[in-house]
């Protein structure tokens, strides 16, 4: 009798109606639920605005100050000396002048027979500041181009390449242009190259450019007349 009851219970659970099943799973609690989300629709102008955002982050980190900038350098510290290629006494031997028209301090860079750059340091001591300009002292432009040609000396005021020791002299000035003024604290870098030297006549043509902080203040093209000894 018991088994009767078992089969009849299982066999109208087998071929109880699917509705009916469904009902009793709606009804009862189930141990787990499965729900379906709908996928996310992403804008290319939100790609676009987040990988902007990202790269902005990024910047500010980059400019931000490190640590190691609070221990920055001194500025006294952080700009080194001109070279020496030739120093004041070394220019005294080659060039004939002297106080007050000798306008150049140090060669920085020197290829005889070729070019040269010295430099002139400009203080308020020079002695043309008191009459150019009391009120506001600017080194004189033909000072500059004395200066310049005093540079191209050093160039061509070698035995070996064809000048001399003892004189040279101006024989024409072309092209001069007076870009900034020059005042009293300046450093002035001369740069003058040989462009062309006819040895039988003695004449050499120049090309000259001054700066100050990188920028041009003057510049213009040399004729120049070496003596002979």
């Amino acid at each position: 009798m018991a088994s009767a009851v078992l089969s009849q219970s299982v066999f109208s659970s087998l071929t109880s109606s699917p509705s009916t099943n469904a009902k009793k799973s709606v009804d009862g609690a189930l141990p787990f639920s499965v729900s379906f989300k709908q996928p996310r629709l992403i804008s290319r102008s939100h790609v676009v605005s987040t990988h902007l955002k990202k790269a902005q982050k990024s910047f500010i980190a980059n400019c931000a100050p490190s640590a190691d900038s609070s221990a920055e350098i001194p500025i006294e510290l952080k700009y080194p000396a001109f070279p020496t290629v030739m120093d004041i006494n070394q220019i005294r031997e080659i060039l004939p002048h002297r106080f007050p028209f000798l306008l150049v301090d140090r060669v920085v860079e020197y290829t005889p027979g070729v070019s040269a750059v010295a430099i002139k340091n400009v203080t308020i001591n020079d002695n043309f500041f008191p009459g150019h300009f009391p009120e506001r002292p600017i080194m004189p432009g033909v000072l500059m181009v004395e200066a310049m040609a005093q540079v191209g000396g050093l160039v061509m005021l070698q035995p070996e390449v064809g000048g001399s020791r003892d004189n040279f002299f101006f024989a024409g000035i072309d092209k001069v242009r007076f870009r900034k003024p020059v005042i009293a604290g300046d450093t002035l870098v001369m740069r003058m190259n040989l462009v062309k030297l006819q040895k039988r006549f003695g004449i050499a043509k120049m090309e000259g450019k001054a700066y100050v902080g990188g920028e041009v203040v003057c510049e213009g093209e040399f004729l120049m007349a070496m003596g002979s000894e």
